[in-house]
C-alpha cells in the first residue's frame, strides 16, 4: 500500500499547560501524519488560551518526534523526517473576547481553525443545541472575513444548520466542517444536514467525518461507522470533499464526567446514551486498510486520508 499523509483535523488533550504533548505521538505512522489540537472552546478564557498555545508549543518543540508547522510545507517536511506535525484550532469565537485582532494573534500562535460558536448561541451565531435558530450575526461575519483575511479556516462543526449556511454564504475561501457526521444517516443534532455538506462542498471544502460514537450511530465508535458515514458523504458530494478528525479526547473520563456536570453546555442529545465512546488513535490508523477493502480507489483514499484537508490548508493559510 502507498504510504499517504494522516490529516487528523481535531483531537483534544486536557485543556491544561501540563498536558502530556507526547500523547500525539500515537499518530505516528508510515506516511506521516499531523494533527491538530484543541486549545479551548466557549468556558476558556482568553489568558488560558494564549497559556495553553505558549506552553504546548514549548512542548512541542522539546518533543523529538513532534514538529510545530506553519505552512504545508512544514507539514510535508515533518512527514518526509517521519515527524508528526501539530498546529492547533480553537472550538468557540469566546476566547477572542469580541476582538478581531486576536484572529490573527491566535493565527501567529499555530491556530489555523476556528469555529464560531460552541453548541450554544453567542456573540457570533447560534449553536446546534438552540431552539432558535437565528443564524450568524453581523459579527459573526465580520468574524468570517477577518478569519479570511488571517489565512485562518472557518469551521462549521458545533453551529446551528443556519449558521453553517451563513458561513458558507460569507466565507470567500473554502469552509470546513471539521468534525461532523452525516444526519441523514444518524439523526443527531450535532450532525449536519445534506444541504450544509453540499454548501460547504460548494466553497471548495471538506466534511471530516467524526469518531465520536454518538455522532455515528448509537454511541458506536467503530471504524465500520466511520467508512458508513464516509460512504454516505462520499456518495453526496464526491470523494474530494470528504475527511476524517475524530475529535478523541486523551482525557476521554474527565470529558465523560464534564459533560454530567455541565448539562447547560452539553444537553441531553450528548447525554442520552451514557459515557461517550471516541474513536483513539489507533483504530484511525486502520482507516486506509478499511477504506481499500471497501474498494476505494487510491487516490479516493489518499484524498479522505489527508489530502482534502491539506488542498484547503493550500488555499486558506497565508
Amino acid at each position: 500500500m502507498d504510504h499517504r499523509l494522516l490529516w487528523e483535523q481535531h483531537c483534544c488533550l486536557p485543556l491544561v499547560p501540563d498536558a502530556d504533548i507526547g500523547e500525539l505521538a500515537r499518530y505516528a505512522r508510515p506516511g506521516g501524519a499531523y494533527v491538530s489540537v484543541n486549545v479551548g472552546f466557549s468556558p476558556h478564557s482568553t489568558e488560558l488560551v494564549f497559556s495553553l498555545l505558549h506552553t504546548w508549543r514549548r512542548g512541542v518543540e522539546a518533543d523529538e518526534r513532534l514538529a510545530l508547522v506553519d505552512g504545508v510545507a512544514d507539514i510535508d517536511a515533518a512527514a518526509a523526517s517521519g515527524l508528526i506535525g501539530v498546529a492547533f484550532d480553537l472550538e468557540d469565537s469566546g476566547p477572542l473576547g469580541g476582538r478581531l485582532e486576536r484572529v490573527k494573534e491566535f493565527y501567529d500562535l499555530g491556530v489555523r481553525t476556528l469555529l464560531p460558536t460552541y453548541n450554544v448561541r453567542n456573540a457570533a451565531g447560534s449553536g446546534c443545541a438552540d431552539a432558535i435558530d437565528e443564524g450568524l450575526t453581523a459579527y459573526g461575519r465580520d468574524l468570517v472575513r477577518e478569519m479570511n483575511a488571517v489565512g485562518m479556516v472557518v469551521d462549521g462543526s458545533h453551529c446551528s444548520i443556519r449558521t453553517g449556511l451563513d458561513l458558507a454564504a460569507v466565507t470567500q475561501r473554502p469552509m470546513v466542517y471539521s468534525h461532523s457526521c452525516m444526519r441523514a444517516l444518524w439523526d443527531h443534532e450535532r450532525n449536519i444536514t445534506d444541504d450544509q455538506a453540499r454548501a460547504c462542498a460548494d466553497t471548495g471544502g471538506v466534511i471530516g467525518i467524526a469518531g465520536v460514537g454518538i455522532f455515528l450511530g448509537p454511541n458506536d465508535a467503530s471504524v465500520e461507522a466511520m467508512v458508513r458515514h464516509i460512504d454516505y458523504a462520499v456518495n453526496l458530494v464526491g470523494p474530494s470533499h470528504v475527511g476524517v478528525a475524530t475529535d478523541y479526547s486523551f482525557d476521554l473520563a474527565d470529558l465523560n464526567r464534564e459533560m454530567a456536570e455541565n448539562p447547560d453546555l452539553f444537553p441531553e442529545m450528548y447525554r442520552r446514551w451514557g459515557p461517550i465512546t471516541i474513536m483513539p488513535p489507533e483504530d484511525l490508523l486502520r482507516l486506509e486498510q478499511a477504506l481499500s477493502d471497501q474498494g476505494y480507489p487510491p487516490e479516493a483514499i489518499t484524498g479522505i486520508l489527508g489530502g482534502n484537508f491539506r488542498r484547503v490548508a493550500e488555499q486558506v493559510w497565508r
